[in-house]
């Protein structure tokens, strides 16, 4: 019998009444909600996937891909010659306004081959060929050659070749009269036409010297010289109305050049192998969720943009703990004029229009060319000193109701100091509507960041966060056509406050099992 009695006090004993500290019954109730298990298993995924993803992944958050694609570029630019250039000649004096003379002189009704510049020399012109005039000076009688005036334009086959005012007037008459040779500087040249307005220059043996047209063709790739050869291929195109040539260079290597009229201007065209970013790129075993506009991996900027989400909406809840329950707690005990002065305290930051100043912050930050920390910095500033009067009005609510309790009767009577009333006895009992408020706030926090990172007055390129992720799909093609650019930014974003939110209404029911309906 007494066996049976001992064992039946034994303390393992089924039967006995087990007592549980407060904080286990708090515990007991929160593990017994299954939405804020849900919660609190997203929410560590989160931190996984932020601070330790980003340790594990070989990419950072600003490493830019590139890819290897064939594309049209442009090669070259040309138009025909429509105006009269002059070419000087050595040791003749030209009159300053000689060109503009002559353009008037051209453009009236008749043709006038003579005509006076403004210093009073007389000029006399002569047309040998078609789109050439050659311009003398007249003094006494005496006629003195001054200066080619053509639609005609020189290439050389080699860059070391410089074309002589003889060479070019006797070029030039040749061609305009329809010659096959000529004679110039001691030499003798002959003319190969190529088409109407252009033909190739030979030397007495028979070797290229120089092309002439009036087709102008200059190269938009610095640094590199586009051959006689080549222009001559391109004036008989364009002259043919082709869409497209084919040139082999001194290499062998045959190109095939595409031709782009808009509204007498050509531009030449032709498919080159580039290195570019890999923008857009769709997911691979490479990129699991792609690349963005800046040919960036968009897993790393996901990791490492949740670091900066949640890290400030911790850092602004804190801030936001720190002066809340500072001041709700000297206004709730003290309450008469203290109380007074805190509360309006409190409602001119409650007034002052938040948008305004993130607008005013976010100019200030771009003229100062600010770095993504500074910003970061200022942006948690500005949220906690504009965010803490909500946890102050529920901290004097709260101790506005304590201090009044038999306990604190007792801590008067025993005389502590003020501070050690406040801190000690009254603020542990505001905890648990602490703990639900700031859990529920950071949810807040981290889309009130990604709003301003969407509208460009949060954390700025290259440094990533989920608002400026989803800001950089402004164009709704890519929105459209591209989502999983912006679909895994926006969700993570939703998963981790609806986490927040499940674990706040877990620890209210928690910490209140009467609210639980």
């Amino acid at each position: 019998m007494s066996d049976e009695m001992n064992e039946s006090k034994k303390l393992d004993d089924a039967t006995r009444v087990k007592v549980m500290s407060p904080g286990m019954l708090v515990a007991k109730r929160f593990f017994r909600n299954k939405l804020a298990i849900v919660g609190l298993v997203i929410l560590v995924c989160m931190f996984l996937f932020a601070f330790l993803g980003g340790v594990v992944i070989p990419y950072s958050e600003t490493d830019v891909f590139y890819t290897t694609d064939v594309l049209r570029k442009d090669f070259a630019g040309c138009a025909y010659i429509t105006d009269f250039e002059y070419v000087q000649k050595p040791g003749a004096k030209i009159p300053s306004d000689l060109q503009s003379k002559f353009i008037r002189a051209l453009t009236g009704k008749t043709v006038q081959t003579e005509f006076t510049t403004r210093d009073g020399t007389s000029i006399v012109l002569e047309n040998p060929a078609e789109n050439m005039y050659i311009a003398y000076s007249s003094e006494g009688g005496k006629l003195t050659e001054l200066a080619i005036f053509c639609k005609y334009a020189f290439s050389a086959y080699t860059d070391d070749v410089s074309f002589s005012y003889e060479f070019q007037k006797e070029a030039l008459t040749a061609l305009g009269l329809g010659h096959s040779s000529f004679t110039a500087d001691g030499a003798s040249y002959m003319i190969d036409a190529t088409g109407d307005n252009a033909a190739m220059v030979k030397t007495a043996d028979g070797n290229n010297f120089a092309y002439v047209s009036n087709l102008k063709i200059n190269c938009v790739i610095s640094g590199l010289f586009i051959t006689p050869d080549f222009k001559e291929k391109a004036t008989i195109a364009i002259a043919g109305g082709a869409e497209s040539f084919e040139y082999t260079d001194e290499e062998g290597v045959t190109d095939t050049y595409l031709i782009f009229n808009k509204n007498g201007e050509y531009t030449i065209q032709r498919y080159q192998e580039t290195r570019v970013m890999d923008t857009y790129a769709a997911p691979s075993s490479e990129h699991p969720v792609g690349t963005d506009s800046n040919g960036m991996d968009l897993l790393a900027r996901l990791m490492f943009g949740g670091r900066v989400s949640l890290t400030i909406g911790f850092i602004v809840v804190i801030i936001e703990l720190l002066i809340g329950v500072v001041v709700g707690g000297f206004s709730g005990y003290f309450g008469g004029w203290v109380d007074t002065i805190l509360m309006r305290v409190v409602d001119i930051i409650y007034c002052i229009p938040s948008l305004p100043l993130y607008l005013i912050l976010g100019s200030i930050m771009d003229y100062l060319k600010a770095s993504s920390g500074v910003r970061m910095f200022a942006l948690c500033c500005v949220l906690g000193l504009l965010g803490w009067v909500g946890i102050a009005r529920i901290v004097r609510g709260q101790i506005l109701s304590f201090r009044e309790q038999e306990f604190m009767t007792a801590a008067e009577a025993t005389g502590i100091s003020v501070r050690r009333r406040v801190f000690k006895h009254l603020i542990p009992n505001v905890v648990p509507q602490l703990v639900v408020y700031a859990s529920m706030d950071i949810g807040a926090i981290i889309l009130v960041e990604s709003t301003l990172s969407f509208l460009g007055l949060g954390i700025k390129y290259p440094s990533a966060s989920w608002g400026s992720i989803i800001n950089a799909v402004t164009d709704p093609y890519i929105m459209a056509n591209y989502p999983f650019v912006w679909i895994p930014a926006g969700c993570l974003i939703l998963l981790t406050v609806l986490a927040f939110n499940f674990i706040g209404d877990g620890l209210r029911d928690a910490f209140d099992p009467k609210m639980k309906r």
